[in-house]
């Protein structure tokens, strides 16, 4: 047992014992109960590795057959090598925030950096499969938050994540995908471009080893991180089974305000978020509304003032003003303003030269907030 002795330093005794197959969170808690320090799990022989509660004879070997301190000099190398950091429960730069939840991961791998801890931070969550209102909707809430330098939290999945990334990177802000598998794995591949985007302007983190795959359950295991780095949670739509509840349900139990973006009664993907509002989470009906809860004074910058004070011209102001975040198709527009119908397509597609107005589907338009 002494040949083991100092052979590796804390992070690296840290690195090993995090990265054996087959020993993740739960495991690596029931050794470090008996054994206090991965050292200490490092230097033990096999008869004390057996008597670990839920320690299986095929962990033990694997632990005793992962002891090849050459080998894990050599991976963290390569990590530094690949722009990734790895991060352990003990080390100074690990999150606060994640050592107060229940079953904080051991360590992390980040790629870029950290969420700052001097700044406030807000993840926005729902349904992988939204509307094109939906999408509108997160991805303008995590702009104009970014613009106040609030950082964005989400799992960089499919949907209203992808479009909370997209969001605040367009607003110059701080985004933060926190993945289920590895740091150097793009999922889904057709979020490489913030990918690779919120690495340079933000950070991925996982706790999976570099090269874990993106299995089912990983997902749901991740969400307790999404929500312990955040202030504040903000589902934007939730279908009436979604597995965004996960995350909310871990974001109350961590003590975290739960807030929701409301929808159209009888529309699928509002059920979620109307039947948590009804529950008493918070009611988003502008970014200050956010804003509020974290203490952060509304501050129009050039931009948003430019959107929100532009002196229209009559006819532009009368459509811009019966538009809002509900769908109104041209015909509804046409009827409240008096307007025939081909003049109202002039003036909307003015207004959409302007970034005022979005078009939500075909001939249905939404005042872009």
């Amino acid at each position: 047992m002494g040949i083991y002795d100092n052979a590796l330093t804390t992070d690296e005794y840290w690195y090993w014992i995090t990265n054996i197959k087959g020993i993740e969170n739960k495991k690596i808690s029931y050794l470090l109960k008996r054994f206090k320090t991965p050292a200490n799990v490092f230097l033990a022989d096999r008869k004390a590795i057996e008597t670990v509660d839920k320690i299986s004879e095929e962990d033990t070997d694997r632990i005793l057959a992962g002891r090849d301190t050459r080998k894990v000099k050599d991976e963290l190398a390569r990590l530094s090598g690949k722009g990734i950091r790895f991060v352990h429960i003990e080390h100074k730069d690990y999150p606060d925030r994640l050592r107060k939840i229940y079953d904080p991961p051991y360590s992390l791998y980040v790629r870029g950096r950290l969420p700052d801890i001097h700044k406030p931070a807000v993840a926005v969550i729902g349904a992988r499969i939204c509307s094109n209102y939906g999408y509108t909707i997160a991805m303008k809430l995590a702009e104009e938050l970014s613009v106040h330098g609030v950082q964005i939290i989400s799992g960089m999945a499919r949907g209203i994540d992808g479009a909370a990334h997209k969001g605040a990177l367009s607003g110059s802000g701080d985004s933060f995908g926190i993945l289920g598998c590895g740091v150097d794995i793009c999922y889904p591949k057709e979020n490489i471009e913030i990918f690779t985007k919120s690495i340079e302007r933000g950070g991925v983190i996982s706790e999976y080893p570099v090269g874990s795959k993106a299995l089912p359950y990983r997902f749901p295991q991740r969400n307790r991180l999404i929500s312990g780095l955040a202030d504040i949670i903000v589902v934007v739509e939730a279908k009436e089974k979604s597995g965004t509840f996960i995350t909310v349900e871990t974001a109350l139990d961590q003590g975290k305000e739960v807030f929701a973006v409301p929808g159209r009664i009888g529309d699928s993907l509002s059920i979620g978020c109307n039947r948590l509002i009804k529950s008493g989470a918070g009611i988003v009906t502008c970014v200050n509304d956010i804003l509020e809860e974290l203490g952060v004074n509304y501050i129009q910058n050039d931009e948003i003032f430019r959107k929100n004070k532009i002196m229209l011209e009559k006819d532009l102001q009368v459509v811009y003003s019966c538009l809002d975040l509900l769908p109104k198709s041209i015909d509804e527009i046409s009827k409240v303003t008096g307007y025939d119908i081909s003049y109202v397509t002039q003036l909307i597609v003015r207004l959409q030269l302007m970034d005022l107005v979005t078009e939500y589907a075909k001939n249905y338009y939404i005042k872009n907030i």
